[in-house]
């Protein structure tokens, strides 16, 4: 482990401004969104945790990036205590990683940091090129399996079946799937963090809304039913969006709340295909002061277009991993693990609640 201290990441991000030609009178300005792969770009992400009220057995648990797939390479990680332990560990069935820490509660405000450095670039697919993509037998049975929260059959199989109905390619029926997706939810904004992920909840209430980790978990289960090998993606938004819209980037160099899901789903031929529809109804929803409840409106066109297929690069992926069982914890697994995890002997803090659990997460872009 190496301790040496780092400096906190505090540099401010500056957007890129967007420019359109100006519209006539009473239109909307035209936008684009047309992610695609090319330089890389280097960051430094940060995580703080002051924990305010240790006691004996206090332990604490923070994502580490692992997720390598082309459009991420992780460089290092590396952390410092004020006191106590902390050591690597790795989920055995989907490889999440974290820094377990066990906190020494001698100390009255124990403080943990732990610094990421990662490249990113954007990602497309071209739909026009089939190559000789496959998956193993077990990673098809890994990615087209129920989890606690995500159940393949009932309702979910019902669904994905009656909306597929006449759809006759793969890709017909995973475009099916992605509309109906963001056509039957919508954002929540009362939904804490990014949501719980309980797909068969969500499918036996009409008129649903979440945040990403539940609208993004629709998608992949109703890929799954039907036997395409899908998947979440966990992460958190480092930097703005080139193109402009800012609910799909990092506000500022403090990205504490700017924890989302992506999804992907594997076509043989092609691989693993980003896919992102509860971006979609976030952009819908929060991106102007007009909740815009079509996918053709000059705003969301060029997004839902562009997240049927492409991810921009402004994003951190930690994990693939659902039902994550944290090392030496007292309390239930997680359903994912994008947020910092900490337990006391009074129980699972709130991780939705950085104010009271005392954590920031910040970024920097490195540049060359």
């Amino acid at each position: 482990m190496d301790r040496r201290s780092f400096v906190k990441a505090t540099s401010a991000l500056s957007a890129i401004p967007f420019v359109s030609a100006l519209p006539s009178f009473g239109q909307t300005p035209a936008r684009v969104f047309t992610p695609q792969s090319g330089d890389w770009r280097s960051f430094e992400v940060t995580h703080r945790v002051e924990l305010l009220k240790p006691t004996a057995g206090t332990k604490l648990w923070i994502p580490i990036p692992v997720v390598e797939d082309g459009y991420q390479r992780n460089i290092t990680t590396k952390w410092t205590l004020s006191s106590g332990e902390a050591e690597r560990a790795v989920d055995p069935h989907y490889g999440a990683a974290m820094l377990v820490v066990n906190v020494d509660a001698k100390d009255a405000k124990p403080v943990i940091e732990m610094t990421t450095q990662v490249q990113t670039q954007s990602r497309a697919v071209d739909w026009s090129k089939r190559g000789d993509a496959k998956l193993s037998d077990a990673e098809v049975k890994k990615w087209t399996g129920a989890t606690d929260m995500m159940p393949i059959d009932g309702v979910v199989l019902k669904t994905a079946l009656e909306v597929t109905k006449g759809k006759t390619t793969d890709i017909e029926k995973l475009r099916a799937l992605y509309d109906w997706t963001i056509a039957n939810t919508y954002r929540n904004v009362a939904t804490p963090g990014c949501g719980v992920g309980d797909v068969k909840t969500a499918l036996e209430t009409p008129n649903f809304g979440g945040k990403c980790a539940d609208i993004n978990a629709i998608f992949v289960a109703l890929c799954r039913s039907l036997g395409y090998p899908a998947r979440d993606v966990y992460g958190v938004r480092i930097a703005p969006s080139m193109f402009g819209y800012k609910e799909l980037g990092a506000g500022s160099s403090t990205i504490t709340k700017a924890q989302h899901c992506r999804a992907e789903v594997f076509l043989t031929g092609y691989g693993w295909v980003p896919m992102d529809p509860a971006d979609v109804t976030k952009v819908q929803r929060v991106e102007t002061a007009e909740w815009i409840k079509t996918t053709d409106h000059p705003v969301v066109a060029p997004v839902h277009k562009a997240l049927f297929g492409s991810w921009e690069g402004n994003w951190l992926a930690y994990n693939t991993a659902h039902d994550v069982t944290l090392p030496g914890a007292k309390g239930p697994k997680v359903a994912f693990l994008m947020y910092p995890q900490a337990e006391t002997t009074d129980g699972r803090l709130d991780p939705y609640d950085p104010d009271n659990f005392k954590y920031t997460i910040t970024t920097r872009e490195i540049k060359a």
